[in-house]
């Protein structure tokens, strides 16, 4: 791409974690300016609020990429500013930007498929992403945000690693209440290694701690959970892919010594004095194929929480198409917005995976496609446009009490860190 032409674009990129960052970090390279808006104080998205905190080396290393990319001069964050809430798609579009990018990520749960079941939200029902944010950041002295319960029995619902996360977060605070209770405080860091191994060095059980344990129900087989990326092609991948998955399941049970019971859908609901007290499933005959629910195979569970974890979609945006509670796009290659000049979106919000990996390739793919074929056809910015976007943005920036100085922002605002404490 021409250089001097580049220089005379500005694009709106809205989220700036992994995915949003990255493409930042393209376009900049290329001389193009970047206002980046997004929904909280930093834009580390579900690197801070959504993977568990026991992961903090993760953590910290996308979160200090995540700060590179973004400490550029050609980039201008706006902090909490979230489309649709904050700032609306008609506005961004009078704005004049060259291009506007999504790239907000996935943080509205799948409603679990069960009647009405959303009128027991807090009233038993718990959904993965609050849930998890929460447990990120509880022990802050300034949270003020929805408690949750950890209850013993509690049902989880889901497959996928995210809710593995959930039973491993539900077992680790339940065991180390039951350890404190003896005065016995354990680490984090030593949990994470396994409670199997607190528990064995302890000389102690499950039941000795008065602890049932939680149960993860899962529509399908054990493997044919969505538990690993490898390719499922041909015969002999196909029987990896399903051991791998087998693995990863034994091994999580093994360390947080949870429950697991395939082939159940969940189809109705327990109620007892206005709170949900139980899940009625139904059984599945389940192959490579799919899954189909078998009549009058229904079993009820009774449990103080109900927690859904079964894949997150993005939150609609008015004025933006979507398709099956997803954004609609013109084609993958492009992931140009449906009735769209110049809107976009990259990551999490159009793949549906939380992979790391999958958001920084998905990024570079989108903006080296930008970079070749979409910007070399506009018509560069004059200075006096370009000098009114980021005025009105250095407007926004001013109201939120940012200066302009990114890294000191986020070494002021970096929430305090307690892994090694339970």
């Amino acid at each position: 791409m021409n250089t001097a032409n580049s220089e005379k674009h500005v694009v709106a990129v809205f989220g700036g974690a992994v995915a949003g960052s990255e493409l930042v970090k393209q376009l900049t390279a290329q001389g193009i300016h970047c206002v980046v808006f997004d929904q909280n104080i930093l834009p580390h998205g579900k690197i801070e609020d959504g993977l568990p905190k026991w992961h903090s080396k993760q953590r910290d290393s996308e979160e200090n990429h995540i700060n590179e990319r973004m400490n550029h001069p050609l980039v201008h964050f706006v902090p909490q500013c979230k489309l649709g809430r904050d700032i609306f798609f008609k506005e961004v579009m009078s704005w004049n930007f060259s291009a506007v990018v999504l790239a907000t990520g996935a943080w509205k749960d799948r409603s679990l498929p069960v009647p009405e079941i959303d009128d027991y939200i807090g009233k038993g029902l718990y959904y993965q992403n609050p849930f998890v944010y929460w447990y990120n950041h509880k022990h802050e002295p300034a949270f003020t945000g929805t408690q949750f319960e950890i209850a013993d029995n509690s049902i989880v619902i889901g497959g996928g690693l995210a809710s593995l996360d959930v039973v491993k977060i539900i077992m680790i605070e339940l065991v180390t209440a039951k350890l404190k209770e003896r005065g016995m405080l354990v680490s984090l860091v030593e949990m994470n290694h396994g409670i199997n191994k607190i528990l064995a060095k302890h000389k102690l059980t499950l039941e000795e701690l008065g602890i049932a344990g939680c149960t993860l129900y899962y529509r399908r087989r054990d493997e044919d959970m969505p538990l690993s990326h490898l390719a499922a092609d041909t015969p002999e991948h196909i029987a990896k892919a399903k051991m791998t998955r087998q693995k990863i399941l034994n091994n999580y049970q093994t360390k947080f010594l949870f429950r697991f019971e395939p082939c159940m859908a969940p189809v109705d609901k327990i109620v007892e004095n206005g709170k949900l007290t139980g899940i009625i499933f139904r059984r599945t005959q389940a192959d490579e194929k799919g899954c189909v629910e078998i009549a009058g195979s229904e079993v009820v569970i009774k449990s103080p929480v109900v927690i859904s974890s079964i894949g997150s979609l993005p939150e609609h945006v008015e004025g933006i198409s979507t398709s099956n509670s997803t954004f609609k796009i013109e084609d993958e290659t492009s992931c140009r917005i449906s009735g769209s000049a110049n809107v976009f979106i990259v990551g999490n919000a159009v793949t549906g995976k939380g992979n790391i990996a999958d958001s920084l390739h998905h990024a570079k793919q989108i903006s080296a496609w930008m970079l070749q074929h979409f910007f070399p056809n506009q018509t560069p910015l004059t200075e006096e446009k370009i000098s009114e976007i980021i005025r009105r943005a250095t407007q926004l920036q001013v109201q939120k009490g940012y200066d302009g100085n990114y890294l000191n922002w986020a070494k002021l605002h970096t929430p305090i860190r307690l892994e090694s404490m339970v």
